[in-house]
């Protein structure tokens, strides 16, 4: 073969390797070889427009620090006023026992009878009966009703024949209840009657 006919022949060989893609190109220079949509010419952002976002972003961001600092004040606020409402509450629910806790401790230097104090103890409890009713705080209803464990705790059953079966015959501390709340349950016997039962 001439020399001519071997660069020919040499020089078509390197344009088919040449003409040939490269298979074994790494992942990260395929995507950085691959190609990037070209942005629109009006995508470039002018200085002009630069300072006028970046002046918008920071009136949001200081519109959002005062937004954020406002919701602070009104939590706070409304805790305070919550305290405040609470311990107005405590106050006016506390005047109210104020002149029965007088009438306790007048009644502790007396000195009567035996009858006299027994009296003067059942003014007292009276008069805490009233302030109770004026912060809307009913006694549950227990001695003749039919026992109801909503509202009542049963201390026990006693067998009683004359009385119908689940009555309450014996209130041993008074249930309380402010409208439809209770604060505590009645604590109660409870009649017993198998004749009923029976029947």
């Amino acid at each position: 073969m001439s020399r001519r006919n071997l660069a020919n022949s040499r020089m078509t060989t390197e344009e088919t390797v040449e003409a040939i893609p490269n298979t074994e190109t790494s992942p990260e220079s395929a995507v950085e070889g691959a190609e990037t949509p070209a942005l629109p010419p009006d995508s470039v952002v002018t200085q002009e427009e630069f300072d006028r976002l970046k002046t918008e972003r920071d009136t949001l961001i200081d519109r959002l620090a005062r937004v954020q600092a406002e919701f602070d004040n009104v939590r706070k606020r409304e805790a305070r006023e919550r305290a405040e409402f609470r311990d107005y509450a405590v106050a006016s629910a506390v005047e109210q026992f104020l002149p029965v806790l007088d009438n306790f401790q007048l009644a502790l230097k007396s000195n009567g009878t035996v009858e006299q104090l027994r009296t003067g103890v059942e003014l007292i409890v009276k008069q805490m009966e009233e302030a109770l009713r004026s912060l809307n705080v009913q006694p549950v209803e227990a001695v003749g009703a039919e026992f109801d464990p909503r509202v009542h705790e049963a201390l026990e059953m006693v067998e009683k024949p004359d009385l119908p079966d689940h009555q309450v015959f014996d209130e041993v501390r008074r249930g309380y209840r402010i409208k439809d709340r209770l604060l505590r349950p009645a604590l109660v016997r409870v009649a017993s009657n198998s004749k009923q039962k029976e029947a």
